[in-house]
Formats: C-alpha cells, sequence, structure tokens
C-alpha cells in the first residue's frame, strides 16, 4: 500500500497550501492539521484496554476542504502529486491499498454512522514521516475528520472524532490498530505526554521537563500496520486473551491480569503466546511506575523503564530489527541520554529517546554519525517537541 504522505511534505507553508487548493478547485478552502506522535512508553497495549503514554509531536497532516455541487470526493495529495476521485453515494466496503484509502476511509465512517457528506475538494500535505511508527496515518484521518466535519451541521466530540477515524482504519484501511495513534491526535497537549486509559479512554496530561528533548531516530527501515506482522501480533494477543477468559471469566481483557495471573495459565497458552502476553502485562505497569517518576522528577526510573520496555519489545514481542537494536547501542553510550527505546508498531521505524536539552545537539550528531559508519544508513533524526491536537488553523503567521 502507499502511504499517506512521503518522509517530507513538498511543501507545508499552509498559506501557499491554501492558494494550492484555490488554484486547483476554484474555491476558497478551510485548513484543518493534525500531529504525528510518539510513544514514550506503553507499546501494543491499547488494543487489550492497556495503559499509554504517548505525545502529539511537531510534525504534522494539513488538510484544505472545500464543499462541491455534486457527491464527489476530489482528493489531492500535495506530496504524491496525484489526484483520486470517489462517488460518495457509492463508495466501496473497503480500500484498494492506495493512499487515498485513508481519507476516503474517514468518509466512509461517516456515512456508517449516518453523516451526509456533501462532495468537496481536499487538498493534503505532510511531513510525518513515513513507515516509522510516528502515526502518519492516524494524523492524515483525523485531519481529514475536522475537515470534512466543518462542511456538516453534524458535531462529534474528539473522543468520538478519535474512535470514527480507527474504526476507519481497522474496517476500511484494513489494520488491527488500537486506539492511541487516532487519540493522541485529537488529545495532544503542548509540552505534555498524555496517560491513556485505553478502556475508559480517561486521560490525563502528564508535564515533559523542559529541560528534555525528545530525539526520534529512524532506521530507516519501513513498516505498515495493514498486514503482516503487526496484524499477527494482533491475533496472538487475542489468542492469549481469550485463554485467560477461559481460565478466569472476570478477565475480560489482559489489562485484567497481572503477572502472576499469566504465570498460572501459562501451560495453557502457546509460548509465542504466552510471551506476547508477558510484554502487554508488564507494559502495563511499566506506564504506571513512568508516570510516577515522571511526576516525582526521577528521571533515573523514567530511563530504567525505558530500557525495560525496549527489552521487553524485542525479546518477548519479537518485534525489534537488527537496524533498531544499533540504534538503541549507540544512543546507550552517549552523554545525556535519559532513555531509549523503540517506539511505534515495530519491526522497523523509529527510537524515541529523551535527552538532556543541552546535549541533544551533539547527541542527534553523533547518531546520525556512528549509525551511518556501523551500517551505512543514513538516519533521518529529529528533534521534537510534544504539540498541541488536532483542529483548524486560524494563525498563518
Amino acid at each position: 500500500m502507499d502511504s499517506p504522505q512521503p518522509a517530507h511534505a513538498t511543501d507545508m507553508d499552509p498559506r501557499e497550501l491554501i492558494a494550492k487548493h484555490q488554484r486547483r478547485t476554484g474555491s476558497a478552502g478551510k485548513l484543518f492539521r493534525a500531529p504525528g506522535r510518539v510513544n514514550l512508553i506503553g507499546e501494543h497495549t491499547d488494543y487489550s484496554g492497556g495503559l499509554i503514554l504517548p505525545a502529539a509531536i511537531d510534525f504534522s497532516t494539513l488538510a484544505v476542504v472545500s464543499a462541491r455541487g455534486d457527491r464527489e470526493a476530489v482528493l489531492y495529495s500535495d506530496n504524491f502529486g496525484r489526484q483520486a476521485v470517489a462517488d460518495l453515494a457509492a463508495l466501496p466496503s473497503c480500500g484498494t491499498g492506495e493512499w487515498s484509502d485513508y481519507p476516503l476511509g474517514v468518509a466512509w465512517a461517516l456515512a456508517e454512522k449516518g453523516i451526509v457528506l456533501p462532495g468537496f475538494d481536499m487538498t493534503i500535505a505532510g511531513d510525518v514521516p513515513l513507515g516509522a511508527g510516528l502515526s502518519s496515518s492516524a494524523s492524515i484521518e483525523v485531519a481529514t475528520a475536522f475537515a470534512l466535519l466543518s462542511l456538516v451541521p453534524d458535531r462529534l466530540s474528539r473522543e468520538e472524532i478519535a474512535l470514527l477515524c480507527q474504526r476507519a482504519e481497522n474496517g476500511y484501511v484494513g489494520a488491527n490498530c488500537g486506539i492511541m495513534d487516532q487519540f493522541i491526535a485529537c488529545f495532544g497537549e503542548k509540552d505534555h505526554a498524555v496517560l491513556v486509559d485505553t478502556r475508559s479512554l480517561g486521560h490525563t496530561a502528564v508535564p515533559i521537563p523542559e529541560h528534555i528533548h525528545i530525539v526520534i531516530c529512524n532506521s530507516m527501515v519501513k513498516h505498515s500496520h495493514a498486514g503482516g506482522e503487526y496484524n499477527i501480533r494482533r491475533a496472538e494477543v487475542d489468542e492469549g486473551s481469550r485463554i485467560l477468559r477461559a481460565w478466569e471469566p472476570a478477565f475480560k481483557e489482559l489489562r485484567d491480569a497481572k503477572p502472576a495471573d499469566l504465570e498460572q495459565v501459562r501451560s495453557r497458552m502457546p509460548e509465542n503466546v504466552y510471551r506476547r502476553c508477558r510484554h502487554i502485562v508488564t507494559e502495563n505497569e511499566r506506564v504506571e511506575k513512568t508516570v510516577a517518576a515522571f511526576e516525582a522528577g526521577d528521571l533515573a526510573t523514567v530511563g530504567r523503564m525505558m530500557t525495560e520496555a525496549h527489552a521487553s519489545y524485542r525479546d518477548d514481542f519479537a518485534a525489534s530489527v537488527p537496524e533498531v537494536e544499533a540504534l538503541i547501542e549507540i544512543a546507550n553510550t552517549l552523554p545525556g541520554l535519559i532513555g531509549a527505546r523503540l517506539t511505534g508498531g515495530g519491526f522497523g521505524g523509529c527510537t524515541v529517546n529523551l535527552v538532556e536539552a543541552d546535549q541533544a545537539i551533539a547527541f542527534t550528531a553523533a547518531m546520525h554519525a556512528q549509525y551511518r559508519q556501523r551500517l551505512g544508513i543514513d538516519a533521518e533524526i529529529y528533534r521534537c517537541h510534544a504539540s498541541a491536537g488536532a483542529g483548524p488553523v486560524t494563525h498563518l503567521d
């Protein structure tokens, strides 16, 4: 499948994007933005009712939208330079493996909800790195949802928008993702991570100290959620959850189990299923300890939790690759590092590194140089800040 946008936008100047939309369509458009995200800790817990600690980042998707007089959806990717057209009265029930699946999936999910869209023109641009585990797909889905809802009288809450965009990715695109990516795109807060209970969708902002920078290192090994190993892991987790429920019906999800409970049913599980479940059960505990450590200013514990989370993700969830391991090994030798781990869906993508601000520039340069020396790969490295969630863009300065 084509990803929704390439690694860097062709032009992310919002005023120019609006002007391009008007030149292409003859209509003035309204502009909306949705961020990508990085997950500090809490990997693959979001589809089993668990805890996560993501942050929205200052990479995003921009969507300009204007209504048409017919029922056609005319989508233009400024990154790819390609157009897609669909009849809103006859949308297919699933995607076709094209970049347009992401915005059309949102239109499909809105229609399923009984929201009748007019025809529309939409111009999309993004700079969320593709296949890097930073949620380019959710960014485009959420930007699309906010844009399309501006064309109708129907109003949805941010929680409803997040769930609708998850439905688009699950049901239309065909990726069995949890709620994390769409939720943080809606609920991100500037200078904060967000602790999310994915069962209740309760959430709490967790301040990130000013002296910490988020450094994201892209292994350049791309992954896709639409099929492959991600969906295999999801099936393994679902199997483990069924086995747990058969043993103890009160355990509706893995969230309900503690490590000791899992040990009680280990003999009933295939080893691979047990290890996937052990990662998730212990990861929930690490999220709680990480939040407590942030609140106490105990960065040593934050770093230790990230290290333990990475080992679990690599060994129990089997989601790492050699290139990622090289990034982690290099990071752990560099001054200023608080903690490093693989982030996102796994099987490639990025590491997230919390780094002391006064060391962040030197850390970035050393990561790039040493990764290139070791593997001959020019890694893309991004120094990011936690950003606000999705919404209209009204100030263009």
